[in-house]
């Protein structure tokens, strides 16, 4: 064998060793970058899960501050209409605003809460004791406050329900 023909074998034995390591590199490439796009993916995921959370607890925390507040206007107005009757000295929007409040926690509840507004309204339409004023407002009372405390750290869904009766926040 001449020069020319050792050297043509060399550097086709050169070109073929060089296609066949980069057909190989790319492979390899090709999985690398397929599992880095599927780390990317997971990743992606577990952000998106995290802005989830995050907005659902946001959300639930403004039901209950929405819940706060319609239930201090109601008790607002039903002490202003039992200090009203009580002393004699009252305001004519008085009763129309209590309604109000009524209603608004009504349409918020849930039931428990509704059930014990209900009840506390009944007592000052009528002429009830103090004692009986007392007792239902302090229902009222215990009811907001169960639906308020979340059991257990959890927040609650947009009306949820309450928890059971005789429950202590």
């Amino acid at each position: 064998m001449s020069e020319w023909g050792i050297a043509l074998i060399a550097a086709g034995s050169a070109l073929v060793g060089s296609l066949i390591t980069g057909w190989f590199t790319r492979t390899a490439g090709g999985r690398q970058a397929e599992a880095a796009r599927h780390a990317g993916d997971r990743q992606a995921d577990a952000v998106l899960d995290t802005v989830r959370a995050t907005l659902e607890e946001q959300r639930a925390v403004r039901v209950l501050d929405l819940r706060r507040q319609t239930y201090v206007r109601f008790l607002e107005c039903a002490e202003v209409v039992s200090l009203s009757r009580r002393t004699g000295h009252g305001q004519p929007g008085d009763g129309p605003a209590l309604q109000r409040a009524f209603v608004a926690v009504l349409l918020e509840g849930p039931e428990e809460v509704s059930g014990a507004a209900r009840r506390l309204v009944d007592s000052l339409r009528g002429s009830p004791s103090p004692d009986d004023l007392d007792q239902a407002r302090s229902e009222f009372i215990d009811a907001a406050r169960g639906t308020l405390s979340p059991p257990s750290g959890q927040l609650p869904r947009a009306r949820a329900a309450a928890p059971p009766s005789g429950a202590t926040p």
